[in-house]
């Protein structure tokens, strides 16, 4: 038996190969703005859950870059529409939307921060995209000061 219980064509096959899990234009694109930022990481990490597409470890962040179509943006409004092999594809981005919550969970229960942009955000609003990661950046950069600062007052070394 076939994987899926469906044939496609094809063009269909063809078109369905072509499409990538890593290095898509959309990450290309914001890892490369956050490269000019001075901004260092890590493409697709695996030593953390779900591999996340950048990850800055020096700060514990991590970004996901995520297709509207496969992780479901909109997906209320949008399942609605597809009326091709809906048998498959709604389950299979369903799946793919409460994976993608359960890693953000894991993630900040490990003490990540976690930071998810949609393909659009990244190819019209690059600059707020790569802001919102500066601000992490910095908010995690206090936040370590501050915890490395109270272990030290804590235990009583001085400064």
């Amino acid at each position: 038996m076939a994987k899926y219980p469906f044939i496609t064509d094809m063009k269909r096959r063809k078109t369905m190969s072509r499409i990538k899990n890593k290095d898509t234009s959309i990450e290309i694109i914001l890892r490369r703005a956050l490269w000019h930022s001075g901004i260092r990481y890590r493409k697709n990490f695996s030593r953390l859950p779900g591999a996340p597409d950048i990850a800055i470890p020096k700060y514990c962040i991590a970004i996901f870059c995520d297709g509207e179509f496969w992780h479901g943006k909109d997906w209320d409004a949008k399942k609605h529409k597809i009326h091709s092999n809906r048998e498959y594809w709604l389950p299979k981005i369903e799946r793919n939307i409460s994976r993608d919550n359960e890693i953000n969970m894991v993630l900040s229960n490990m003490g990540w921060t976690v930071i998810r942009f949609w393909g659009s955000d990244i190819r019209d609003n690059l600059g707020c995209c790569v802001d919102e990661i500066k601000n992490a950046v910095l908010q995690n950069k206090i936040d370590m000061y501050y915890m490395n600062y109270d272990v030290n007052f804590k235990i009583g070394v001085p400064k």
